[in-house]
Parts: structure tokens; sequence; C-alpha cells
């Protein structure tokens, strides 16, 4: 099933799509909104994963540009990890493996019900090049399968200036940890 936007939820959200892309030029210089705009109006099923995005708080932006497939990339950019998608264990496994205090969902499960991905670590820190994010929260990365095998899951954060990648049980939840998504459209 295709989850569609309504006439008005469209361009509310395209308003403010275009409002943060002018306003934060920084993250994609070079990019003009109109081709972008082209772009999203051309892929409108994807306007649903967007509208996602935003609703759960991610503050979604441009953050790049593939000269190969003409694809934009969308991510989270919000300050911290988005609100509406914390206190989450990593993914299905963790999820049901937990014998009490089960959180509501996972961020993969999560993720991928709202069509978008998970941040790769690499993803994550070219993202902190654009600006200062998870000052305070972390979030939830994909995980490589050797560390998921082992019941291992990493997520990032900043803290003292720096990147850091660290690692936690998949199963564990924090009400300060979530997960950021990118698209590309």
């Amino acid at each position: 099933m295709k989850m569609k936007l309504t006439l008005e939820q469209k361009e509310a959200l395209l308003a403010v799509l275009k409002k943060r892309f002018e306003k934060n030029k920084q993250r994609h210089e070079g990019l003009e909104w109109a081709e972008v705009l082209a772009r999203l109006e051309k892929n409108s099923d994807k306007l649903w994963s967007l509208h996602e995005m935003e609703n759960t708080g991610g503050e979604p932006d441009v953050v790049g540009y593939d000269q190969n497939t003409g694809e934009y990339v969308f991510c989270d950019c919000s300050a911290e990890s988005p609100k509406g998608r914390r206190s989450l264990c990593y993914d299905r496994e963790a999820l049901d493996a937990r014998k009490e205090h089960k959180p509501a969902n996972s961020a993969v499960d999560m993720a991928t019900a709202m069509g978008i991905e998970l941040l790769t670590e690499e993803e994550y820190r070219n993202l902190q090049q654009l600006g200062k994010f998870d000052l305070k929260t972390s979030s939830w990365v994909k995980t490589p399968a050797a560390i998921r095998k082992l019941g291992g899951a990493v997520f990032c954060d900043r803290r003292y200036d720096t990147v850091f990648w660290y690692h936690n049980g998949a199963e564990s939840y924090y009400a300060a940890r979530g997960f950021r998504g990118s698209l590309k459209i």
C-alpha cells in the first residue's frame, strides 16, 4: 500500500522544505531549489517519506547530490536525534529478544516503515561536517553484520567537538537515543 499525501499536506511540506533549503545553503552549496522541486514533483511517491521524516522531528534537508543517478540526498538535520524516533532498540531481532520493558519499536523497523535508510557511520560523519548534531542525544547507525551477529549495535553522537562511534547491546534503548535517516530522490 502506497501512502499518499493530501494536496494540503503536500503544499505545506514543500513550503517547509523550501524554507529550510533556503535558510541552510551551506548544506547544499551549488544546488538550486527549482531543480530539487522538479525532482520532487517527478518522484511524488517519496513525499510521504519526507512527510514522515518531518512529522517525527527530523527536519529533513538536502545534503547532497549524486552525479551518477541524478538523485538528491535528504537527511534528518534536526539539532538532536528526532524526538519522534527515540527510545527504540536497534532492530526486530533485538525487540523480540527483550522479555520485559520492551520499547514501542525498533530503529530498523521504523525506518523501513517510513521508507528511509538509517545513516551509515560515514554518512553520519559527513552530516557532522555540515553542522553540530547530537550534542545531547545519540543516533543508531547501520551496524556492520559482524557486530550485529554478536548481539551488538552501533550508534554515534558528538561530544567534546568530536564525533564518537560507540557500541551497545542491540536490545538496549534510551530516551536520548533515536536514529537519523536518509532518502534519495
